[in-house]
């Protein structure tokens, strides 16, 4: 495509515009990864890669091509203060949200999965008020009450039985994934501002002395002894390029365009993409109830949003 087409599109948009529809894109994007998870790890009754490996290795796989993008780009070496954020940022982002959700797909489905993380924004801003002494308003902290509700009356509904272990690593899931989307935002602005895409890069370029030797040694000694199909790597594939590091790069540039608080409700379609995304790619159905818990928990994370957008 010529130049002369693509200035035309570009100056017709306004940063607005163009920060939602990288948004969208960025929240597409990361809607795939609980589906790609569970089909690169399979389910108890057929299992395939290891969620050990999934997780850990998605993070070698991303890890060695943040380090060669880092060098294209001369991005400068991160300052003390900032290493000790972005070594925080690891235990969230790289080994705690990744392993919990691989472990807990194994033995539920990738909707009930979709449903019990769609608090992740609130407890993101739950944790955000708290690590970075913040008021919250009254009715955030309500929503944020009535969310977790939601979500634990629809896991001890959906097992019929009360609340199962993969429910509980799905909530850990949520904990870890609010705990380093925070710290990462530390770095977004202030003194030890960096750019939202070299975060991440870094994040991931400082786990792969752990990351890389774990994920050679499952590789070699812990082979699973069933085969694995090419579905698997396929998922393995998506949650490491794109999951892991690609996806984060429409998402941040999104919000800097088009303003956080605008573009951030995007994330609010993420659980319900997710659903539908596992129909197609897992072969799972979706029922009533599980719709119905679905909007209920996308309508409480947007009353909350509304409310710790108020003024301070």
């Amino acid at each position: 495509m010529s130049s002369s087409t693509v200035i035309p599109l570009r100056s017709g948009l306004s940063d607005s515009t163009r920060g939602w529809l990288l948004g969208a894109l960025g929240v597409l994007a990361f809607a795939f990864t609980i589906p790609m998870t569970r089909l690169a790890g399979g389910d108890a009754a057929a299992p395939q890669l290891s969620p050990v490996f999934v997780a850990v290795g998605r993070a070698a796989v991303a890890g060695l091509l943040a380090l060669a993008w880092l060098l294209a780009v001369r991005a400068p070496r991160p300052r003390p203060g900032q290493w000790r954020v972005l070594a925080l940022a690891v235990v969230g982002v790289v080994f705690g949200f990744p392993l919990c959700i691989g472990l807990a797909v194994r033995h539920v489905d990738a909707a009930h999965a979709a449903v019990v993380t769609g608090v992740l924004p609130i407890a993101t801003a739950a944790m955000g008020a708290w690590w970075l002494r913040q008021r919250a308003s009254l009715g955030f902290w309500l929503c944020a009450a009535l969310g977790t509700a939601l979500v634990l009356g629809f896991a001890a509904w959906k097992s019929g039985s009360g609340l199962q272990p993969a429910d509980a690593l799905l909530m850990a899931a949520v904990l870890f994934g609010g705990f380093g989307y925070v710290q990462c935002a530390r770095l977004f602005t202030g003194p030890q501002a960096m750019p939202p895409a070299q975060v991440i890069s870094w994040v991931l370029v400082l786990a792969l002395p752990l990351t890389l030797p774990v994920s050679a040694w499952l590789l070699l000694a812990a082979w699973p002894a069933h085969a694995v199909h090419a579905p698997a790597w396929l998922g393995f594939a998506y949650v490491s390029l794109i999951s892991m590091w690609l996806g984060f790069f429409p998402w941040y540039r999104g919000l800097a365009l088009g303003g956080t608080l605008r573009v951030s409700q995007v994330q609010l379609l993420q659980p319900f993409l997710s659903m539908w995304l596992a129909v197609p790619l897992l072969g799972e159905s979706l029922d009533g109830p599980t719709v119905a818990f679905s909007l209920a928990v996308m309508a409480t994370v947007f009353v909350s949003r509304r409310q710790s957008a108020a003024p301070r």
